[in-house]
């Protein structure tokens, strides 16, 4: 075996998969900016007020994908925290580094969310949506710094209510929240709670189910076999165990038959060669005199 070709192709198919996981990443990150600058947009032309939420205006070619944005106050922020779209960012919550005002972009990527996003071995059962902020100080500035939050350790709550494998409030236990990072990293966590996943970072979210491996025939074909040789090996062990068992209880009846012969015999028994013999004690008959008169 070649083991050079061997490790050449292991390394040819990391290669692949890291080339394919950067072109992902630089794609998210390209729209990223893309929505960013469509939201600023936005902004702009509406004048906002604080704590209104507004849609950006996509072009014809992002049909199927929403975005929205909303500016607030930090301090706002931090007494009621901030309740739009699909997230729930709880009170007591402050932007890194700290601003007086702050833009929140919400996305939902409808059908591009496949295009974007994706999982090995898994599935998106629901649109990734996300959310990202920013220092909102100037929204005429083009350049607008992006922002973390610290919600002091609560969770922020995603709400996905368009998941159809939820029924009567239960949750199928194959189901997973995941997190995408910038960094092209992803975190999976179980849904405590039926179409609600939590977080404590701004970023992009989905839902996700693992892949059914597909069985070929031969998988149906190599059970049948192993059945037959199992059912077979199987058949033969207990026709053994049939016959030992016969043997046994007819072997223990011929000796409980010769030993009762034996106790009710009334002649002993000797052996003669290979032969058992009836035997009797000997007794020789004693001689009498006949008395009588010649």
């Amino acid at each position: 075996m070649n083991w050079d070709f061997i490790w050449g192709l292991l390394l040819t198919l990391c290669c692949c998969s890291l080339v394919h996981s950067l072109d992902n990443t630089a794609a998210s990150e390209s729209l990223n900016s893309l929505v960013q600058n469509f939201a600023f947009r936005s902004l702009v032309k509406h004048r906002p007020q604080t704590g209104a939420l507004y849609d950006a205006l996509l072009p014809r070619n992002l049909s199927g994908m929403d975005v929205s944005v909303v500016r607030l106050r930090s301090r706002r922020l931090w007494n009621k925290g901030a309740n739009f779209s699909y997230f729930q960012i709880p009170p007591r919550t402050m932007s890194i580094p700290h601003v007086r005002r702050l833009a929140i972009v919400y996305q939902n990527l409808g059908n591009w969310s496949s295009l974007y996003y994706n999982l090995p071995g898994y599935s998106l059962i629901s649109s990734v949506v996300g959310f990202m902020v920013f220092d909102a100080s100037n929204v005429t500035d083009p350049s607008m710094r992006n922002l973390t939050l610290n919600t002091m350790g609560q969770p922020i709550s995603i709400q996905f209510p368009n998941i159809t494998f939820m029924g009567m409030g239960s949750i199928n236990s194959r189901v997973r929240c995941v997190a995408f990072n910038a960094n092209g990293t992803f975190q999976l966590t179980e849904m405590s709670s039926p179409g609600v996943c939590y977080s404590r970072d701004p970023g992009h979210f989905s839902v996700v189910l693992p892949l059914e491996k597909k069985r070929g025939p031969w998988y149906s074909y190599l059970w049948a076999v192993i059945g037959f040789v199992v059912g077979f090996f199987g058949l033969i062990i207990v026709g053994y165990a049939g016959i030992s068992s016969t043997r046994l209880l007819k072997s223990k009846r011929i000796q409980a038959m010769e030993k009762q012969a034996n106790e009710d015999q009334v002649l002993e028994s000797r052996w003669v060669g290979n032969s058992k013999m009836p035997s009797a004690a000997v007794t020789r008959t004693q001689p009498v005199l006949e008395s009588g008169v010649l």
